[in-house]
Order: C-alpha cells, then structure tokens, then sequence
C-alpha cells in the first residue's frame, strides 16, 4: 500500500529524531577536542560537515528554525580563521544544548527555545572571522594559493558587479569538493557574473537562458543567488568548470537585451600533471579526502577515480536501523514460544508415564530436543540484537564531567575502558539517570579542588573513571575517583543525627553497613545546598531503579584515596534461568545465577543475634531472610532448606519450605494496580499453566535491612510479606490455581 505524503513525514522525522541524537552527540565529542586542541582546523571541518549533516536533514524534515540555525553556524565556521577563534567550541557546546532543546519541542509539538542569544554569538564571532579571508585576487584552494591563469586571459571588463569575486570558502562544502574535482581534472574553476540588463522585460526567464547558455562550455558547479532573493533579477554567480578560455564564456553568455555585462574570474587553476607542484597539491587535498564520508552530500566524483571509497557503501548496506519496539514483539513471541515449549514438555513426560512402553516416546523426544536446540539458537540470537555496547551511554559522559567540573570550580578527566562490552537496550536506557547521577556525584564530592589536593600531594586534576565488563551472566560497570573517599565515621554520626540508628547499633556497624545509609532517602553529609548536590535526593533512586532492574550496587572507599561504585546488572531481563521452590504452599522463584548453593539444617539450628536470624555455615555467620512465618518452638525438629545466594558482594540464606526444581522463565511484567510491591520484579507462567512469582532479591535484601525488630524480640523484618501483600499475592497467584 502506498504511503501517504503525512504518513511519509512522520515517518522521515521519526528518523530523524533518532539520527540527530548521534550528530549531536558527535557534535559534543567534537566540541571537547577543539577545546583540547585549539585551533586545529581538522576538527572545525569535523564539526562543519556534522553541523552542515544536521542542517540538511532538518530541512528534508521540514524543521525550518533548526535549519536556519545550523546553516548560520556553518556558515560561520566556514569562514577563514574559524579554526584559530577560541570561542568556536563554546559556540559548539552551546548550539548542541539549544539543538537538543529545539528537537525535543519539535518532538512533543511544543513552543520552540529562544535562539537569539546563540545566534547573536554565532554572529559576534564570525566578524573577526572575515577580516581573515583570503587577499582579493589570489584563490584559496585546499590549502594552496593560486593565483589568476595567465594561460587563458581573462575578460577585460573590470567594473565591479554586485557580487564580486568569491573566496574558495564562501561555497558549501560540497561546492568546494566539485571544485577540486574539476580541478584534479585539469579544469580552469571560474567563477561568472553576470549583470542582467536593467531593462529586461523578463529576468527571471533571462536567467535561464543564461543558464542554459553557460551550461554548454561545461559543467555548472554552482548557482548564487537563489531564484527566489530579490538579488536574482539583477546579477547571477555561476561557478563553472571548464577548459574554454575567458573570452569564450563571455562571448557566449552576453546575450542582447538581457545579459549587461559579464565577468569572468578564475577561482582554480588546474592541477600540475607531475613534479613537486602536483605533490603538494595532493598534500594540499588530503584532508579533503579523509574527511569524505558525509551521510548527507553525494560524491560529485566519479567512483572510478576513487576506488578507495567504494568499500564505504558496502559496509553502509550492511546496518539496518529497526524500531526497538518490533525487537521487543520478535523476542515476546519468542517468550511464547519457549512457554509452549514447556507444554509439550510437560504433555510428552505425562505420556511417557502412561504410556512406558509405546515405541513414539522416542520419536517425540529426538523431535523435542530437536526442537528446543532450534529454540535456544533463536533466543540467543535475538537477544544479541537487543545488546548494545555501554559505549552509547558512556559518550555523553565527557561533556557532562567537563561542564559540572566547571561549575564546581574542579579539574577533572574522565578516563573510559569497557566501552565495547555489550548490554540490553531496555537496562542500558534504564541506567542513564543513575550513572549520571554517580558521575556528576564523583565530581562534586569526591573529587577536591586543586588546592586541597596539592595540599594531599596529589595532583591538580582529578580523574573520574568508567569501566564495564562481563562477569558471568551479568555486566559490571564502575564509577571510580580518586579523591577524598567516603568518611565511615561522618556517615554513622548523620544517621545518628536523623534518627535512622541508635547509639548501640552504630558502634556495631561494619564500615559496608555504615556506608548503606546513603541510599537511605533524605540522608546526605554536604553541608551546603547547591544546584548539583546536597538536598538527600539521589542516591535512594540511584538504588530503588536498580532494584526494579533486578541489579544491585555495593560501595567501596579509602578515605583520602578515593571511591568506586560497583552496578551489577543483569544481561538481559526478558528470559532468565530460574530455581523454584515453595514456601507456604505457594510457588515462587529466583534467578538461578544468584544461588551460591543449597544447604540442609534443622530449625534448632536457627539462632537469634540481636534480634536477627542467623546460621552457622563451616564457620561463617549467615544472616537469614526468612519468607514465611516466624518458627514457634513446636518446629524445632522441623527440617528446611538454606538456598544461599549473593546479593551484590553479600551472602545470605534463604529459607524455603521445599524445592521444586529448575525452569527457563519467560518475565512477564505485572499490572501494578493488581500487584504493586516491589519484592517482586516479574511473574512466569509455568508449562502446566501455573504462575509463578519471580522475587526480587536486592529488594528483598533491602526490605530486611530497613526494618527494625518488634519489643518482642521476634525478628519482624524477617516477615517477608506483609498481610497486603499476602493479599495479593495470592490474587497475581490464583490465576494459577495451584497457589
């Protein structure tokens, strides 16, 4: 069916708004090496063709502000001496915040920014910029300059036209690559006025024939000004590539009544055949030709005489962009597919029950295991399309680290390893907030300003680190710096503070205890309230979003040396291998890479350490979450299972009434009107149709931690589930009539 033009736009701003974020982000990156290394005109082209990219894109779309916008930066860095302006990566910074502000208004159809005060800087700087332009009769070209052919003459006529002669950089960047083409070529690149006579019954029709006249002594590179300026009817510019000679082109321009005069200049010489001219003339075109691949212009060139960059295209052909939206239906439907798969599992065990001696059970099985082999490969593959490497949340990391250094008056680099490992899409966009947070957290309070580390005897800038890495079936990513560190000491005397411990228990606490009462909510030691830190608002989101990702993050500081933030995230949270068990004849499971391993103990071997449940494991305490009801002395002889699992870099034991054994879970999300506790991440649906719940054990963990014995001295924390979510759980449960 074909597409309506609406339905064809929506469709090309929608992929616009997805390429945009990668020219922006360039655009930041970019913007850091110049300020790096000012002056380096190789990054101004960079950030040139990236901005020029933006600007036709967002004209294809019909975003007409965006495109002024960036056609006025580029113009500005178009100019002779943009390289050498010191502002020109302040305007960088600035242009890509008031980009990402259009787009998004763009986006939700809302008011557009204001974008005076960009393009009065954009307009500020370029003044200075044109002082610097190439010297009236000589032409800039890749470096080189060129004076006028004395091979071919030139027009006589020198009045002056509108226009006047143009320099090399006064075209677009495309303009100028035909250019050095044509001149590669051999070709004279002339630059041709023409005055249309004042008199002219019909200008605009004038203009063609000129155009159509001019067309024939060789290929017209460029048209100046557009049909629709005012300027149109008086004067035309036409660049032209060309071997025919000044007087020629002006013999067959000058057409009665129409053209009033004509003026022909030469913008480009053509290139020497051999010798040390042609070698610097090459010298001269290279950082052209690096800097070819442009998304956005075509190639002017034929591909024959560059058979470098046909390799360029193939790899192109290869990425296919797809919504992330249908990779989530493919791998639901795959979800469906290993739970039917369960089912016939479980109808093929039920008739080899019956039916032992019937010579199909054979055959059913070859097919089944057939079948799940098949199975497995195409979850694998399509989870490897939902992986991505960390790499395209860590880029926006270096403007951020620069612009909260600033602000906070430090000096600060940001060093990046990991960047390739791969993670899902779904976690990776979950954990930007997070990350920020603890990034922006590592600049303003771990790392000290210059002179409290020289003081330290460490040097001026600090160092703010990112790694990611594989670690079984989970990815490790880690915020370190090596600054002040966290104070155990001052943390356990703000809880005292606010209330969240007593006097007794702090003196008990470990300093890993200690330092779990910065995710508390409202809990933060700055003693001063800033734009970046300091309202107790952060690090308790940075915990409780974790959580929902079935994650979990541990602390580890020196004081005076630094601190890192370990995030332990799973690969992929749509189908995880799960251990089943029973706990008050109800069905429940966790992932089976959390279980260390599985221990057998009787209740009288449970034991009470102020006020918590604890187990005596070759000689190491065990602390217990206990899922169910508190034991009473008639179960003391009562047998239970220990699962012990690791939580973060943490033991703990788990008691379970019984063990049902293990499964591949498909994690269907629940309705939070139905089911709105956190202990649980998720529920699955079993082959015989039972549901069962999928804990969420860094909740869970948390849950038990934060609550607080009754006067009873019976360990209440270890209640998992309170009588509301008992309630619940048995209506997400029902469903599967077993629980």
């Amino acid at each position: 069916m074909t597409q309506s033009p609406d339905e064809r736009g929506l469709e090309l701003r929608e992929l616009f708004y997805e390429t945009s974020q990668e020219l922006l982000q360039a655009l930041n990156d970019e913007a850091l090496k110049l300020e790096k290394s000012p002056g380096d005109q190789e990054i101004v082209r960079s950030i040139r063709r990236t901005v020029h990219t933006l600007k036709g894109d967002a004209a294809a779309c019909g975003l007409r502000e965006l495109s002024e916008l960036a056609h006025q930066f580029e113009d500005a860095l178009s100019l002779d001496g943009a390289a050498a302006h010191s502002a020109v990566a302040e305007i960088a910074f600035a242009a890509a915040d008031v980009f990402v502000e259009m787009i998004a208004a763009y986006r939700r159809g809302g008011k557009l920014p204001s974008t005076k005060a960009l393009s009065k800087r954009i307009e500020v700087t370029a003044v200075p910029m044109k002082k610097k332009t190439a010297p009236r009769g000589k032409k800039t070209a890749g470096g080189r300059t060129v004076k006028k052919s004395a091979s071919k003459p030139v027009s006589a006529k020198t009045s002056s036209t509108p226009s006047g002669a143009k320099s090399i950089s006064d075209w677009t960047e495309y303009e100028r690559r035909a250019m050095t083409n044509a001149q590669a070529d051999g070709q004279d690149v002339l630059q041709v006025t023409v005055k249309m006579d004042p008199h002219c019954a019909m200008p605009i029709a004038g203009r063609q024939l000129v155009h159509n006249a001019i067309s024939t002594m060789g290929p017209v590179i460029a048209v100046r000004p557009d049909i629709k300026s005012p300027a149109a009817s008086k004067y035309v510019d036409f660049v032209l590539a060309t071997v025919q000679t000044a007087e020629q082109i002006a013999a067959k321009c000058k057409i009665p009544t129409i053209v009033d005069e004509v003026t022909v200049e030469l913008l480009l010489a053509p290139a020497p055949a051999a010798g040390k001219d042609q070698e610097s003339c090459e010298r001269a075109a290279r950082p052209q030709a690096a800097a070819q691949p442009e998304p956005a212009l075509p190639d002017p060139a034929p591909a024959a005489a560059r058979p470098e960059a046909t390799a360029s295209p193939v790899v192109q052909e290869n990425i296919l962009r797809v919504e992330a939206g249908r990779i989530d239906n493919v791998l639901n439907l795959v979800g469906e597919l290993i739970i039917g798969k369960s089912m016939l599992q479980q109808a093929i065990n039920e008739f080899a029950k019956r039916y032992p001696k019937e010579l199909l059970r054979g055959k059913f099985s070859d097919a089944m295991a057939f079948q799940s082999r098949v199975l497995n490969d195409l979850q694998r593959s399509v989870m490897k399309i939902r992986m991505v490497p960390v790499d395209q949340l860590f880029r926006r990391f270096p403007r951020l680290v620069r612009d909260v250094a600033r602000q906070c008056g430090r000096e600060v680099e940001l060093a990046v390893s990991g960047e390739d490992t791969d993670l899902d899409k779904g976690i990776l966009d979950a954990i930007g907030e997070p990350l920020t947070h603890l990034v922006r957290n590592a600049v303003s309070h771990g790392i000290e300003s210059p002179e409290q580390r020289r003081k330290s005897g460490k040097t001026a800038h600090g160092t703010v680190r990112l790694n990611a890495y594989h670690q079984g079936n989970h990815v490790i990513i880690e915020v370190t710096d090596d600054g002040r560190g966290i104070d155990a000491q001052k943390i356990r005397a703000k809880a005292l503070e606010l209330g969240l411990t007593s006097p007794e228990e702090s003196a008990r606490l470990t300093e890993t205890e200690a330092l779990d009462f910065i995710f508390r909510p409202g809990f933060s030691t700055a003693e001063q309230v800033t734009e970046i830190s300091g309202r107790g608002v952060g690090m308790d989101v940075v915990q409780s979003v974790l959580h929902r990702l079935k994650a979990s993050i541990n602390v580890e500081t020196r004081l005076g040396e630094g601190t890192t933030f370990r995030l332990k995230l799973p690969l992929t949270l749509a189908i995880i291998r799960a251990l089943l068990f029973w706990v008050e004849q109800r069905l429940y499971a966790i992932p089976l890479n959390a279980v260390v391993e599985i221990s057998r103990t009787l209740e009288s071997e449970v034991h009470q350490v102020d006020n918590y449940e604890v187990l005596q494991l070759r000689n190491q305490v065990l602390p217990l979450l206990r899922l169910g009801r508190p034991a009473s002395e008639a179960d003391r002889k009562t047998k239970l299972f220990v699962l012990v699992i690791l939580v973060g870099e943490r033991k703990y034991g788990l008691i379970v009434d019984a063990l049902e054994g293990e499964e591949e879970l498909v994690i269907k999300a629940l309705d939070e009107q139905t089911f709105s506790t956190d202990l649980v991440s998720g529920a699955s649906i079993l082959g015989d149709g039972r549901v069962v719940l999928i804990l969420n054990l860094p909740a869970v963990v948390e849950h038990v931690a934060q609550a607080r014995p009754d006067q009873t001295g019976q360990v209440s924390s270890g209640l998992l589930l309170t009588s509301t979510d008992r309630m619940r759980l048995a209506v997400g449960a029902g469903a599967g009539g077993e629980a």
